[in-house]
């Protein structure tokens, strides 16, 4: 499986994960609406890196990813300032968790990306 296929897979995963979460949430507040809006949007930008037209183009769609990601990171930390999840939750510390490990993979996709691009331009 390619390293795009397995960050589609997890991405997908944490974005059921954020939306059965914000189910639970209270659905007035403004908070789990952006949660939602971010984590569910972190596979679908990967999801367009199929259609990408050139490596610069699947470098920028991985970034939208990336930046999605970490606005997840923020709102899942707001959330539990605010005592709507509590961060030593198994659950909420899995997610937390799952999240910083997309971060990482899309750090690192990225980097090896714009490190070929490159080498492949000298």
């Amino acid at each position: 499986m390619s390293e795009k296929n397995i960050t589609l897979k997890k991405s997908f995963s944490f974005a059921v994960r954020i939306d059965k979460l914000c189910r639970y949430l209270n659905k007035e507040h403004i908070l789990p609406k952006q949660l939602l809006r971010s984590g569910t949007s972190i596979g679908a930008n990967i999801n367009k890196v199929s259609a990408a037209q050139s490596k610069k183009d699947f470098i920028a769609e991985m970034s939208i990813a990336h930046k999605e990601a970490r606005e997840t990171q923020y709102w899942t930390n707001l959330l539990a300032a605010t005592g709507y999840l509590n961060s030593n939750e198994k659950h909420t510390a899995s997610l937390i968790d799952e999240n910083k490990e997309l971060i990482g993979l899309l750090s690192s996709i990225i980097k090896t990306s714009q490190e070929s691009l490159s080498n492949a331009a000298n």
